[in-house]
Parts: structure tokens; C-alpha cells; sequence
């Protein structure tokens, strides 16, 4: 079914006109690859998360891998039928070639913005939303995918305000062979693993690490390492990270211990998946002890 509708994305008559198919209903939202719109499909009346990828970059990015049959973007987003990822309907080629996914509509905020305001939203809530991240990330990986740009950025609240969604695969790649090989340094430098910006072979542990980092800012507002806008920033990450309880003194000794053990710098001593930290987490409701 996948094939046939990679097929069809392909025929000319098949490509979609933007203008004449949606009602675009909120300026874009610019990410590094792609523009995000708000959106009334014109077909069915319904409001939509509108993405269309900027193709230029897409395709220096594909280059890499070239002859390895990698799926794009959208045959990845259409599998991934999980209530923590954001639901994609349908994703094809614009008039233009440009590559485009239709998916939900998130109201909510993006968690790193709820970090930078030290949001009040997050008080009592942070263990719901570590578990439901790490429930995303686990259900990803036995999909057999690997995400590659883990980070609070990419974890956008539903509109009830408590549902946590990931989102964006445009770096996600199979969890298999020449995809787990050495390559470019890729997501965001400050929740990079030390064996991605090593140029070292990677797994699932990557975004394991990412997530850790991720949790790590979710209950501190802070970063474990000294935070930076270029890969160099990660080549800290080789080294222990600060303590979590530096900036939270009263955090759960469990949950504490569970984060440090993804942001293990070592990947044969960090936390070796999703799973495994959330058996680490269970019964935990709460962020600090009680």
C-alpha cells in the first residue's frame, strides 16, 4: 500500500496544488527543512497541520543515501499510529515537486517553549509528560525506526494541555545497517549523543541520550552540559554532566537516577532504551520526593 501511494506521488497528475487545495489559515511556522501551516483542507472542511519540505534540502540530505532504498519522510509519518506522535493523513509531491505531509493540527505549545518561559503549565505534570515522550520514543523504536533529533522542540502538547506528542521524522532513518554507520552530524547540538558528533556507529541509544537531555531541561530549565548552536557544543558531552539536582535539590531519587542513566556519556553504560527507562520510572507520579 505504501508503494502504490509512492507511486502515485510521483505521477504528474497525481501532485497536488497547494493554492487550490487548502485554505492556508495561520503564517508558516519556518523549521530548518520545511514550512508548517495551519490549514482548512478544502476537500473535507477539516483543519490540518500543513508541511511542505523544502526540496533543495531534502534532497542534499537523501544524497547521502543514495541506492539504500531509505523511505522518505511521509512513508515513515503515515506508519507511525501511536496517540504520543502527531497523526499524519496523507503526504505526496506539491505542483512544484516539492514533498508535503497533511497531519493533525497541534494547538498546544512546543515543550521548549514552555522551558524558556519557566512555565507554571509544567508543575505537576513533568512525569506525565517524560512517560508519554518516552512511551512515543519506545513505541518508534520497535517500528524499527531511529528519530535522530530528539529534543523539547519536537514534543508539542495537543490542545487538553496534557497530551504529548512528537513530531517531525525529516531526519528519522531505519535502525539497520548502513544507516547506523558513521555520517553527518545531525539534530540538535545540544542534545546530541558524544557518539554522533564522534562520528562514531550509532543506535537507538542516540535518541535515548536525547530524550535524557530532554527530560533533564524538562525538570531543571537548565542543560546537563554548557549549551551551543554548533556540533562543537557536543564535543562537552564526552564529559560527566552535571549533577540534576544542582538545580533541583528535591527531585525523586528515582526519576533523578533514571535521567542520569540516559545521559550516560559511555553508550555500553547508558540506559540501553525506552523500555528500560520506563520500567525505571514506573509507579513514579511525581517529579520530586513527597
Amino acid at each position: 500500500m505504501a508503494l502504490l501511494r509512492k507511486l502515485a506521488s510521483l505521477l504528474p497528475g497525481s501532485r497536488v496544488d497547494v493554492s487550490k487545495r487548502f485554505a492556508l489559515l495561520r503564517e508558516a511556522i519556518s523549521g530548518t527543512m520545511s514550512n508548517f501551516y495551519m490549514a482548512r483542507d478544502l476537500r473535507t472542511g477539516k483543519i490540518v497541520g500543513l508541511k511542505i519540505i523544502d526540496k533543495e534540502k531534502i534532497e542534499a540530505i537523501e544524497a547521502r543515501y543514495k541506492g539504500l532504498n531509505k523511505p522518505s519522510e511521509g512513508e515513515i509519518s503515515i506508519q507511525l499510529k501511536h496517540p504520543n506522535i502527531v497523526e499524519t493523513y496523507e503526504y505526496g509531491l506539491t505542483t512544484d515537486g516539492s514533498p508535503y505531509l497533511v497531519q493533525e493540527y497541534l494547538e498546544g505549545p512546543g515543550l521548549n517553549s514552555l522551558i524558556v518561559a519557566r512555565s507554571a503549565q509544567l508543575d505537576g505534570q513533568r512525569v506525565n509528560f517524560i512517560r508519554q515522550a518516552a512511551e512515543a520514543i519506545a513505541y518508534l523504536h520497535a517500528a524499527g525506526f531511529l528519530h535522530r533529533d530528539i529534543c523539547p522542540r519536537n514534543l508539542l502538547l495537543a490542545g487538553d494541555g496534557r497530551t504529548v506528542k512528537l513530531i517531525d521524522f525529516g531526519l528519522t532513518v531505519p535502525a539497520r545497517g548502513p544507516f547506523l554507520q558513521p555520517g553527518n552530524r545531525v539534530g540538535n547540538p545540544n542534545y546530541m549523543a558524544p557518539e554522533v558528533v564522534r562520528r562514531r556507529p550509532i543506535d537507538q541509544r542516540i535518541d535515548v541520550f536525547s530524550f535524557g537531555v530532554t527530560a533533564y531541561e524538562l525538570c531543571t530549565f537548565e542543560l546537563p552540559w554548557p549549551s551551543g548552536t554548533t556540533g562543537l557544543a557536543a564535543l562537552s558531552h564526552d564529559k560527566p554532566p552535571t549533577d540534576i539536582r544542582t538545580y533541583r535539590p528535591q527531585i525523586n531519587p528515582r526519576l533523578a537516577q533514571a535521567i542520569h542513566a540516559c545521559i550516560e556519556p559511555d553508550p555500553q553504560r547508558r540506559c540501553p532504551s525506552m523500555e528500560s527507562f520506563l520500567q525505571l520510572i514506573r509507579g513514579i507520579k511525581h517529579e520530586d520526593q513527597q
